[in-house]
Parts: structure tokens; sequence; C-alpha cells
């Protein structure tokens, strides 16, 4: 299942009031799924200039935040927290309906990095204990998580979660218990307190209403990237003749007309598609680009309309949630097709193991799962980030860690980048958008001839870090 990228403007999150077993409204409701495509950060140009420093006493190296120390001294010092152990829990929609893997990447990379963590020796002489919780991708089954996780097993915190709905979120912040790190599917990071997005959030979060009075924003760096490196003044966006996606695609053609795009925009019907009138639609119309507000099957059946009408585009443009060794399987079909996608995100590429805090993922990853080198993927690496970032906060509190402490290490005004893992992101408020807003982003485009033939992902870009756009905010009601 394609997740519908978010472009860091929170779309619409009808799916989080759908009803709990409707598989059919599950999948429809996926169309408008909250996810990032790559918009990156809204720091101010300087925040790029010099890295979060690491905590005292974290080192280098697999796993990261590791300090000495045997224990001995170490006492309970909060929920949680005992002078062997600090009890972290992840909640994650893996076996929700729309099938085990959309969800699954997250859990993954924080896992590989707490047992490689616990095998250096741990964190101040305590081992990370993993309690994890399969919500179902319901409502429902994700309050029950949250309870048994706070209530029974006591966590000291969450990391890295990935949940199709979180209905939880008002009872983990009204037990002041941190979140950090988890992917921001619908808009609970955007409301409530104690709750940290791997992304980083400048909106009040103060637990009334979501960003600003019910405000969010969506940025333009996304088309802007591909208007200045492909040359493209012209899209086309394809959408079920269903409302969410309709809402989705209506808020791309929104941003692609922002940049100057001329937009091209086609609806198919969700049961039976004609994907080959959208393929000769594109060749009319001579879209560059061709974005989507569909799902997996929908992407792959369109791609495979493309590839045997002949058609052909510049970028199939798709999101962070895509960017996996799965491209391979799921586009097995359409060759030509595969070979244009793009994707975008606000981390490191997982293959560019030139940075060490990458190689430390994939050697973690090649150890601890191996079974799971066909699934890798940057969701996988940005789960890896989150437990850093939690490690990290943690670290900075020495042998007597607080929820407290951790929090004025997550609420400080120093960006965070996770090693270098993402861009440097802040969770300090700031006024409502008013004008551009500087945002960068990391670029790759899948390419069979990658790796000695056995394909993968290209990053396109030098540095993320680098590759900045001074860009619009377009509002719009969540």
């Amino acid at each position: 299942m394609q997740l519908t990228p978010r472009s860091c403007c929170r779309a619409a999150d009808a799916f989080a009031r759908r009803r709990p077993g409707r598989v059919v409204a599950a999948v429809l409701a996926l169309l408008l799924l909250a996810l990032p495509a790559g918009c990156g950060t809204r720091l101010p140009a300087d925040a790029f200039t010099a890295r979060a420093t690491p905590t005292s006493g974290a080192s280098g190296g697999t796993g990261g935040g590791v300090s000495g120390g045997t224990g001995s001294t170490n006492a309970t010092s909060d929920t949680g927290v005992t002078a062997g152990e600090i009890v972290i829990g992840i909640v994650t929609s893996l076996t929700s309906p729309v099938g085990s893997e959309v969800f699954s990447g997250p859990r993954y990379g924080a896992l590989a990095f707490f047992r490689s963590l616990n095998d250096r020796g741990g964190l101040h002489g305590r081992t990370v204990r993993v309690v994890t919780c399969d919500d179902g991708g319901s409502g429902v089954g994700n309050q029950d998580c949250v309870h048994r996780l706070i209530d029974q097993d006591h966590v000291f915190a969450f990391v890295s979660g990935s949940v199709l709905d979180y209905a939880g979120a008002p009872y983990v912040s009204g037990k002041a218990v941190p979140d950090i790190g988890g992917q921001p599917i619908g808009t609970a990071y955007d409301r409530w307190p104690h709750l940290y997005e791997i992304y980083g959030n400048a909106a009040p979060r103060d637990g009334r209403s979501v960003g600003w009075n019910g405000t969010l924003y969506q940025s333009t760096e996304v088309f802007r990237f591909f208007k200045q490196r492909l040359g493209a003044s012209s899209a086309a966006v394809v959408a079920y003749n269903q409302a969410d996606s309709a809402r989705y695609a209506g808020q791309l053609k929104a941003g692609l007309e922002a940049e100057g795009y001329r937009v091209l925009l086609q609806t198919v019907d969700f049961a039976l598609p004609n994907f080959q009138a959208v393929a000769a639609a594109v060749r009319a119309d001579g879209s560059q680009l061709l974005f989507d507000a569909m799902d997996t099957r929908g992407n792959a059946a369109l791609c495979r309309a493309l590839d045997e009408s002949g058609v052909t585009v510049e970028a199939k443009v798709t999101n962070v949630q895509n960017w996996s060794e799965s491209v391979r399987s799921d586009y097995q079909a359409s060759p030509n097709c595969r070979n244009v996608l793009w994707a975008t995100s606000s981390s490191l590429n997982y293959e560019d193991q030139q940075y060490p805090a990458v190689h430390d993922f994939r050697t973690a990853m090649a150890r601890y799962y191996p079974d799971r080198a066909g699934q890798l993927s940057a969701w996988e690496l940005e789960g890896w980030a989150g437990a850093q970032w939690l490690t990290d906060a943690l670290d900075s509190c020495g042998a007597a860690p607080t929820r407290s402490c951790v929090e004025a290490f997550m609420n400080r005004a120093e960006p965070y980048d996770a090693h270098g893992l993402i861009l440097p992101a802040s969770f300090v408020p700031q006024p409502p958008p008013s004008g551009p807003t500087r945002a960068c982003l990391n670029a790759a485009r899948w390419q069979d001839s990658a790796q000695g033939g056995l394909g993968g992902w290209v990053t396109q870009v030098p540095s993320m870090t680098t590759n900045c756009y001074d860009v619009p905010q377009l509002p719009y009601k969540p």
C-alpha cells in the first residue's frame, strides 16, 4: 500500500475518524494519510551551519549515546527506570487492514538500534527493554496498546511509533509520557504536548487545536526542486473518484500551481480505473512530472499502462514511505516507469553508507534482521533516528534520567539531526507562517543499473542540508 505524501503539510485526516473494521474504508482513508514528502524543515538558514552537538558522554559509532558506568550507583529515578533497565514502548499498526509491511519500518529500525545499544553495554549501565504493541490499525486497538504500555508495563517513553489511528494520543499526553520520533501519520503530533514527531514541529501543540487554531500549512519545496532540477513546468496529478483522494489531489494541484506549473488533473474510478486513458491524456498533454493520490495497486497499474503505451515522464514522484527496496517487486511489470521513480525525504538515503550513521544502521540491520534485506526502507532508517534521539535525550540526563529532563532536551532551541541522519529539527513554537520559508529536502531516484546492476536508490543532491529553497506556505484546514 502506498501512502499519499503530505509534503510536510499534514494533509486531511479523514482516516482518523473512520469506523474500525471497515477494510474498504481503511484503504480509501489511507489515500489521505498525512506523510512527509520531503518538505524537510522550516528552520532558519543558520540552523544548517552548526550541527547539533552530541551530549556529554555520548559516543559515535553504532548505537551512539552510550556512556560508561556499571549501574552500581543507579537508582529508580522515574517511571520505567530502575537500577538495571529503562523500559521503552513502541506502538505499530503492524497487522492493519492494509498489510503488515505498510507501517512496520520504524519499529524494526528502532529495535535494531536498541539491540545494538544493549550489546555495547546499554546506557549508563542500564539495558533498554523495549515493549512492543500491535494496535491492528484501529483507534480502539491503539487505545488498548497505549493503556497497556503505560498502566501495566510502566514504560518511561514511547519511540518511533507508526500508527494508522493515534486515538490514544490524548491519554499519552495527559500522562505526560514523552513520545519521541514517531511518524506523523495523522494530526496528533500537530496538537498534543509531549508528542515529538521525527521531523520537528513549530506549531503550539497546546492540546486545544491542530496546528495554528486549526490551520496547517503546505510548503512547496518538492515542486520547486523538480522545477529547478529538471526544468519541469507541467505535471499530471492522478486521483480516484473518492472524496479523500480528490481532496489531496487538489492540494497537490494547488502546490504545483503556486510554483507555476501547468497541471493536468485526471480522475479514475476506484473500482474500475481506466489507466490507459490516463496514459493517453499524459501523452497528449506532454506532462513532465506525475504525482498521484492513490494506493500502490493503483500506482503499479498506472505505471504498467504507461509502459504498455510507450508513454514516458521525466519523474514519477513518490514519498519517503515508499523509499524502499520493495520498489523492485512492486513495479516489476513496468521497468521504464520504475526507472523514473523519484522519492523525497527529510532524511539521508539508506544506501549512502559513506555517512557513519547510515553505515551503523545498515550494519545493525544486517546483523539483527538479515531477513529484512528485501524490505529495507527509509522509514526503517527514520525509526533508528528516533531511537537515537531518545537515547541522546536520556544520555543528557546522566545516571538519573527523568521524563522532565528528556523533554527539556526535546524542547531546547538547538536543532537536532540524529548524528546527521535527519534534517535539523526542533520543537520551539513559532507564529504561523506569514511569508516565504527556507525549506530543505533530500531526493533520490531508483536506477536498475545501480549497485552493479542489482538496482537501488541513487541520491540526486550533493547534500540535503544545502538543497534548500525559499518557498511559500499555503494554509489549509485538515
